[in-house]
């Protein structure tokens, strides 16, 4: 049984920064990405940033230069824990969303249960 746990998210004022984690526990195999997306209230789920097995990574327009995603112990088979980080500075109000991990294998896709962020003065 894989598991996602993200932490986090909380309220914080424009132009400051946070940093959500998200661990990934259980038998995993065969990683292709972990990354983050996020959906704001009334709209779709969004594409933040993802990191592939051989640390490669890619952002939305939106927060390229803002954002950054990085990984603990790079393992990409077994029982071992994965982590992944979305450093997040310079936040926006846009910004306020649910931020939800997600993990890619060879098998299927996982999704964290999501992390609130507010951007709000």
């Amino acid at each position: 049984q894989v598991q996602l746990v993200e932490s986090g998210g909380g309220l914080v004022q424009p132009g400051g920064s946070l940093r959500l984690s998200c661990v990934a526990s259980g038998s995993i195999f065969s990683i292709i990405t972990m990354g983050w997306y996020r959906q704001a209230p009334g709209k779709e789920r969004e594409f933040v940033a993802l990191l592939t097995s051989d640390g490669s990574t890619n952002y939305a327009d939106s927060v390229k230069g803002r954002f950054t995603i990085s990984r603990d112990n790079a393992k990409n088979t077994g029982s071992a824990k994965n982590t992944v980080y979305l450093q997040m500075n310079s936040l926006k109000p846009e910004d306020t969303a649910v931020y939800y991990c997600n993990l890619v294998t060879i098998e299927r896709r996982y999704w964290g249960q999501g992390t609130q962020v507010t951007v709000s003065s």
